[in-house]
């Protein structure tokens, strides 16, 4: 047999093993590979994990989030899941770092009246912070979403590569905005 009668019988054997290789593959199996299912952004925002449970994509310039404290070495990522209040969510958060780079663009939806501090921990009313229920708060990669009960607004926080997206839901004849 001739080299080229060879080459040829193994590039047709290589295409027709590709051919049905690629032919067995269906979309279940890609549905199963999505693994993005099993990320869970609220693993380490409690004890001394300092990571932030809020949305961003990898190397984002933009990483929303809540922040609930600004002091002390659980809080250098804004966040701390033993906290019940938000002070606001900022654009820019540092995850797992030993060192804070806090408040960067905060903004905080509200109603009634202004107030010009934060308030405490302690004393949420003292200031404009608003108290929130772990089980109103929703976190998947690339999306955050919490109640801030003081005044019944329904916050949501999405990112891209260089942009960060607000929703707020106000009820009907509240909005500050």
């Amino acid at each position: 047999m001739s080299q080229h009668k060879v080459k040829t019988s193994l590039i047709t054997i290589f295409l027709a093993l590709v051919t049905i290789i690629t032919n067995s593959c269906n979309n279940e199996s890609n549905d199963m590979m999505n693994l993005v299912q099993w990320v869970d952004p609220m693993i380490g925002t409690s004890g001394h994990g300092h990571t932030f449970p809020g949305a961003t994509v990898p190397f984002g310039m933009v990483q929303l989030s809540p922040d609930s404290h600004t002091e002390g070495w659980d809080w250098c990522s804004g966040y701390h899941f033993s906290d019940s209040s938000i002070i606001g969510f900022s654009h820019t958060h540092l995850s797992g770092t030993g060192r804070g780079d806090l408040l960067d663009i905060l903004v905080m939806p509200y109603t009634g009246d202004t107030k010009w501090t934060a308030g405490t921990r302690e004393n949420p009313d003292s200031g404009y912070r608003s108290r929130f229920s772990h089980d109103k708060e929703i976190s998947h990669p690339g999306y955050y979403s919490v109640n801030l009960q003081d005044y019944h607004i329904k916050a949501e926080l999405t990112t891209s590569r260089r942009a960060g997206f607000h929703r707020y839901t106000f009820e009907k004849g509240k909005s500050k905005i």
